[in-house]
């Protein structure tokens, strides 16, 4: 049986995770999670709750910044750690830049210690998209080494990806860090666009819009992605990798507005504001690599994953 631990267990993309690899009864996990109070508690408590009947799971209550906190919750050696636990929001890590590094760089060395002291030998890194900043060679690949972080929280995943490098090389741990681009889908956090949108044009309420509406976002739907991160799992043919997980076909905010008025029935009020510092004019991934190394294809398009985000938010919306 492999033993796996899964930080941020209880969030969108990890509670899905967390999902998924419960299906494989040769695979434990032990999901960690600190139940951050970012957004409504009870989301990250929904997430969760199915799992707790499966048994192989186990769920721990921790705060990956506090080192002695971590050490005494964490019983098990592991196999592999899937670190996808941070502090997030693009616009937040700019007026809270401290706290981003607390949480997100000190957060990961501690993790990372954990590997190296239990002989861990394999750590899964949840980095980002927004780690090529404003970078004009799209698509962007993961050989592109001009980096232009333009916010503090791009600057913490760079920062990860450095430090899963040294250890890496110091301590033959095997780092792979998968560079997320935009994902949405079911349980999606509800400060982000798709699902924030969707909350505004059900209740009828305007829309801020910040530029002129033409900036692109690569966005990929959740089921892919936490494919990837299977994949990702069983790989072992390389100690260290950073490798895209995008659907390589950005679209603009604005027909990303026109789709949601489709899938709900409603026309969006829209209330223009200026550009937000840190945001990016476009994101953009090149996967030709998470092809050839994960198998990773990414199956569902815009409009799809919209329609099953729509069946979700009407089902489980709490607002």
């Amino acid at each position: 049986m492999k033993n796996v631990l899964v930080t941020g267990g209880a969030g969108f993309i990890g509670s899905n995770l967390v999902d998924l690899l419960l299906e494989d009864p040769l695979i434990k996990i032990t999901s960690l999670d600190n139940i951050d109070s970012f957004y409504d508690l009870s989301i990250k408590r929904r997430n969760i709750e199915n799992q707790f009947k499966k048994t192989n799971f186990k769920f721990i209550e921790a705060d990956i910044s506090n080192l002695q906190e971590i050490e005494a919750k964490i019983a098990d050696n592991y196999d592999a750690i899937i670190h996808l636990a941070a502090k997030v929001g693009v616009r937040s890590s700019v007026l809270e830049p401290l706290r981003y590094t607390k949480v997100n760089i000190l957060g990961t060395q501690n993790l990372l210690e954990t590997a190296r002291k239990r002989g861990c030998k394999k750590f899964i890194f949840a980095s980002s998209s927004s780690v090529y900043g404003v970078n004009p060679n799209t698509p962007w690949k993961e050989d592109d080494h001009l980096l232009l972080p333009a916010n503090p929280y791009a600057l913490t995943k760079i920062s990860g990806e450095l430090m899963g490098q040294v250890y890496s090389n110091l301590f033959g741990l095997q780092f792979i860090a998968l560079r997320l681009f935009t994902v949405y889908g079911p349980r999606q956090r509800p400060d982000l666009a798709i699902h924030k949108f969707a909350n505004l044009i059900s209740q009828g309420k305007p829309i801020q819009l910040y530029g002129d509406g033409e900036s692109k976002r690569d966005y990929t739907y959740i089921d892919d992605i936490i494919m990837g991160f299977k994949a990702a799992l069983d790989y072992s043919s390389s100690q260290y990798e950073i490798i895209n997980l995008g659907s390589n076909k950005p679209i603009k905010l604005i027909k990303l507005i026109f789709l949601l008025e489709k899938v709900f029935k409603r026309k969006a009020k829209i209330k223009k504001m200026s550009d937000q510092p840190g945001d990016l004019p476009l994101t953009f991934a090149d996967i030709k690599k998470a092809e050839k190394l994960l198998g990773y294809q990414p199956k569902t398009d815009i409009q799809n994953g919209l329609q099953k985000f729509s069946d979700w938010f009407r089902t489980y919306n709490i607002y």
